[in-house]
Order: structure tokens, then sequence, then C-alpha cells
């Protein structure tokens, strides 16, 4: 079990140069943008245009501050995304587009290497203590606002945007919330058959 704490995500830009990405996590631990297994990161979003892409990877993005955003995906009907929406997967190698709602948000974006790992992002909203059984590569919980006790091997606290990654063999967490808590989890696994 590890604490990521907000203060030491590593800021760096966006694959098409665009603006800027806080990287919450990425394995293997220090590749780049072309050679990751899978990536969890959140970006700033300033003005519409499109996105940057990622061959070979699949996404999910999800709103997590400002009033939402509109993606055009080609092929695909627009798609709308707000901070009460469910999180959005779609392939990272599709011609995208994307236009702001009403000024700018804050974007989590999770991204797995199609042909070796798959992952699934859940938003919970929470005001009781919750069990969080861990995937079978890795784990991520993302605390949006709020703040919660983990009970695991190093108990701490976490507060809003810090994290807490869960690897393989880890054992379930015990999340216990102050007050209603808003969070995201990411689970990562391997696609069957590789590794």
């Amino acid at each position: 079990m590890r604490i990521l704490r907000a203060a030491d995500y590593r800021v760096m830009p966006w694959k098409n140069g665009g603006g800027t990405t806080t990287e919450i996590s990425v394995s293997p631990e220090g590749a780049g943008l072309d050679d990751f297994d899978w990536r969890v990161s959140m970006a700033r979003v300033e003005a519409g245009g499109p996105f940057s892409s990622f061959v070979g990877v699949d996404r999910t993005l999800a709103v997590l501050e400002g009033e939402g955003i509109v993606l055009d995906i080609a092929g695909r009907a627009p798609k709308e995304l707000t901070g009460t929406t469910a999180p959005f997967s779609f392939p990272a190698d599709v011609p995208t587009g994307a236009s702001l709602i009403a000024g700018p948000i804050t974007d989590l974006n999770v991204m797995t290497r199609r042909t070796r790992m798959t992952h699934t992002v859940e938003r919970l909203l929470i005001s009781a203590a919750i069990d969080v059984q861990p995937a079978a590569d890795a784990t991520l919980v993302l605390c949006l606002d709020g703040e919660f006790a983990v009970h695991g091997a190093a108990p701490a606290r976490l507060g809003p945007l810090d994290a807490v990654l869960l690897g393989q063999g880890a054992s379930r967490l015990r999340l216990e919330p102050a007050g209603t808590v808003a969070m995201f989890v990411v689970h990562i696994g391997r696609v069957p058959g590789n590794g």
C-alpha cells in the first residue's frame, strides 16, 4: 500500500503540447507517455480542441471540477460529461475533440495499454465506512473532496486529491470518511493470457 500525496504529483506537458497534466501514478514507475502499461492523471482543460492520440490505449475520463465537457469522438454521437455523470470510456487512438460547457474544467484520465491491461473507474459518494477489495494488478483510490482514514498496513488520512495505491497481493482496504466524501476507485488488471 502506498499513500500518494497531491503535493508530490508530477506535472508534465500534454502529448500534443496544448496544456499540462498532473500524473498521479504510472506503471512501470517512471514510464513516459509512449511506454506506460497504465497511467492515472488529472488535466486542467482551459479551452476546447483536439485530444492527444495514444495508439493502442483505452481511456476513461471523468470531470473533477467545472461545469463539464462535450466529447466529439469520430463515429459516435457527442457525449456530455459533467461532475455528476459516470466516468466515460473510449479508445484513445480515435480522433477526439472537446468543447467546454461553461469555462475550464479539471478531469481525471485513466489509460491502459489495450494489449496488456484493462481498467474500470467508479465514482462513489460515501458517508459510512466501506471496504475496497483490490483488483488483481492494482487499485487506486482518489479522494476528490473531504477526508477519509485508510486502515491498512500503514494507517493514514487522505485529503482532497490524495490517493492510495494497492499493488498485487494487497489485502482489503477499509476507508472511513469524515462526513460525506466523493472519491474514485480505479481497478486495473492484466488482459487474460498476458502475464
